[in-house]
């Protein structure tokens, strides 16, 4: 587990910067504070940053083929290495270490870009070819490792973490308002757009090939909803088969030579993990929950001490508090890079800490809700099949009644995407911060395009999916942006800032192949949400478990705000701020602190993604400027 950063330069006439490389590399040393390596080849530099998992004493990177043609800096975990290692051995293949990083730059000597399909893991790969003066990115299938890249004239730089690129000169920090305006609707930056104009992600199931004269992108890997042929099975075959799944990819990833534990918020998902982590340990499983104080009896730490208690784990957990949210919400933001409208990530990151108190490695419970439809709004999406109906003219009019009334926040959230006959748009308005019609009043002085909502972004999403089904196609949209950009983004960052392995043995991509091809009445069936993943935990945990509500963090941020918290408003969104920053309509968010501070309405989704793009500005971007290139997007499977 590390983090990587590299410089390019396509122009022979210049070489890369060791001296850059070195500045990229401190900005993420906390990815990696055990060891550090580098590789210098005239036009490329780059490096890595160790914490070190697997292999302690030779997985030092980089790492060769048997001729040192090919280098390799790699941020992740290959589970199944022991299988590689021996097939490549069988081969003829001379490996020097017990490492999972020497295993893929031998795959990649034999079969090139080929060699991804092989690997079981999590990743961000970086190979030199230094006879073709060569360079290979690559992007785990899920996106559970970041990888980041910009091109600045004939400078290609990539890094872990976007803080990195932004050390060499030649990189700007300039907001990008397309990605501004999908980050009010969706609450994140959906990739491969972040917030920083020409800093791009590679997405998910994709690498990037880059020599002297062109930059190319490609995809390897997409989940696909197909439905197999032939006779249908039987539940109970498709039970089995999941815990099998299951338990193999736990199995995976248990291998480790350090000491791990397991994030339990007692919800049905990381519950399942820990049970079935003990059934395969010998020794209790160390776990790591938090709560909130003064939310007694909300959160979710009881459930968490029950399953930590059925199976003898080594249980940790504290409760967060006002001021604790408070101090820690600018260091959470510089961690992620970008902001996000999620009031969890300050928990993310104290868990975290409490995690790395004790162990180096957590197992963790994302991704249950994307591959089996656990959240709310895919049981109300069905209701849109009587909705479809709705002339324009009264989806509007429902939208606006809604709009004045006070309270029934999901409430509104479901009639305001429902009033749309638009499936992109219905999508992009089941959970936002602020409506389609909100951000047009919030950016009323912005061209029309770029106030609309974020339309286009689900369009193109379900461009690539081959799904027919509306829930398939929404956990499909999910799965490529919302689990990403959101969830992965905030676990990696939030973790590997406390230098702590986060794994997602739910997402093992034969897990996630293994879900999208049910059938839709083994995701939700009647009122029951996972359907079939509950099928299984009910062979392992009890039934209150198993059948409460969905929690998640029940963050009182809306007390908070009004009170505890009310410095962060008044500072981040005086009027004088928004004035100055000339983005948003004074008026309205005016009226929208006004009226959460009377308790009129809850509005602290919609301020609290103010409040962190306010302090993202301050720490990203009011930063001084440094000299650029004009940036070079680079396109799927084309050049630039």
């Amino acid at each position: 587990m590390c983090g990587i950063a590299g410089i390019l330069e396509m122009d022979d006439r210049r070489p890369a910067s060791a001296a850059v490389l070195e500045r990229m590399l401190a900005a993420i040393r906390h990815r990696g504070p055990d060891e550090d390596g580098r590789e210098i080849d005239r036009n490329l530099a780059m490096g890595m940053r160790r914490l070190s998992i697997i292999d302690l004493a030779g997985g030092s990177q980089p790492m060769y083929d048997e001729s040192g043609r090919y280098a390799i800096v790699f941020n992740g975990e290959i589970y199944n290495y022991r299988e590689l290692r021996a097939q490549l051995s069988a081969r003829g293949h001379v490996l020097r270490t017990h490492s999972d990083t020497e295993v893929i730059v031998h795959l990649f000597e034999e079969r090139g870009a080929a060699c991804l399909e092989a690997l079981r893991g999590m990743f961000a790969i970086a190979i030199w070819d230094s006879l073709t003066q060569r360079l290979f990115l690559a992007r785990d299938r899920l996106g559970i490792k970041p990888l980041y890249y910009t091109r600045r004239g004939q400078t290609l730089v990539f890094a872990s973490e976007i803080k990195a690129l932004l050390q060499h000169p030649a990189v700007p920090r300039q907001l990008d308002q397309r990605a501004l305006s999908d980050y009010l609707s969706l609450k994140y930056v959906p990739g491969p757009q972040t917030m920083f104009a020409g800093i791009h992600s590679l997405l998910p199931g994709h690498f990037l090939l880059a020599d002297r004269d062109t930059v190319k992108i490609e995809q390897y890997w997409d989940v696909s909803f197909a439905k197999p042929s032939g006779s249908p099975r039987g539940e109970a075959e498709y039970i089995e088969e999941l815990e099998r799944l299951l338990k193999e990819s736990i199995r995976l990833r248990l291998r480790s030579d350090v000491p791990f534990g397991a994030f339990l918020s007692g919800g049905v998902d990381s519950s399942l993990i820990v049970a079935l982590m003990a059934e395969q340990l010998d020794a209790p499983v160390q776990t790591f929950s938090v709560g909130f104080a003064g939310s007694e009896g909300a959160d979710e730490l009881p459930y968490a001490r029950q399953v930590a208690r059925r199976f003898g784990c080594d249980h940790h957990s504290f409760q967060i508090t006002a001021e604790d949210f408070v101090q820690h919400a600018e260091d959470v933001l510089w961690h992620l890079d970008q902001p996000i409208a999620d009031q969890a990530t300050v928990a993310t990151h104290m868990v975290a800490r409490l995690a790395r108190q004790h162990v180096k490695m957590v197992l963790t419970g994302e991704g249950g809700d994307e591959l089996f439809a656990g959240y709310a709004r895919y049981q109300g999406d069905r209701y849109a099949a009587l909705t479809r109906w709705l002339p324009p003219l009264v989806g509007r009019g429902m939208r606006g009644v809604c709009s004045h009334l006070p309270g029934l926040r999901r409430g509104k959230i479901a009639v305001n995407a429902l009033s749309y006959r638009d499936q992109a748009t219905r999508f992009a308005n089941w959970f936002p911060m602020f409506t389609d019609d909100r951000k047009r009043s919030l950016l009323a002085n912005w061209p029309a395009h770029l106030a609309a909502g974020a339309r286009p972004v689900y369009d193109a999403l379900l461009k690539g999916c081959d799904a027919a089904h509306p829930l398939d196609r929404m956990l499909y949209c999910d799965t490529k942006a919302w689990l990403v950009d959101y969830l992965l983004l905030r676990g990696d960052k939030l973790s590997m800032a406390n230098s702590l392995e986060a794994r997602v043995p739910l997402l093992d991509h034969r897990v996630v192949e293994f879900a999208a091809a049910l059938p839709v009445d083994l995701k939700i069936r009647g009122r029951t949400r996972k359907y079939l993943l509950r099928r299984v935990a009910e062979r392992w945990l009890p039934a209150e478990i198993i059948h409460r509500p969905k929690q998640g963090f029940p963050i009182p941020i809306d007390r908070w705000l009004r009170h505890e918290a009310r410095e962060l408003v008044e500072d981040n969104l005086s009027e004088q701020t928004i004035r100055r920053r000339d983005l948003f309509d004074c008026r309205v968010v005016r009226r929208l602190v006004q009226r959460h501070q009377s308790g009129y309405a809850d509005h602290a989704t919609e301020l609290w993604g103010l409040i962190s793009l306010e302090m993202w500005m301050r720490r990203f971007i009011d930063a001084p400027q440094t000299p650029s290139a004009t940036a070079t997007p680079c396109q799927t499977s084309s050049g630039c």
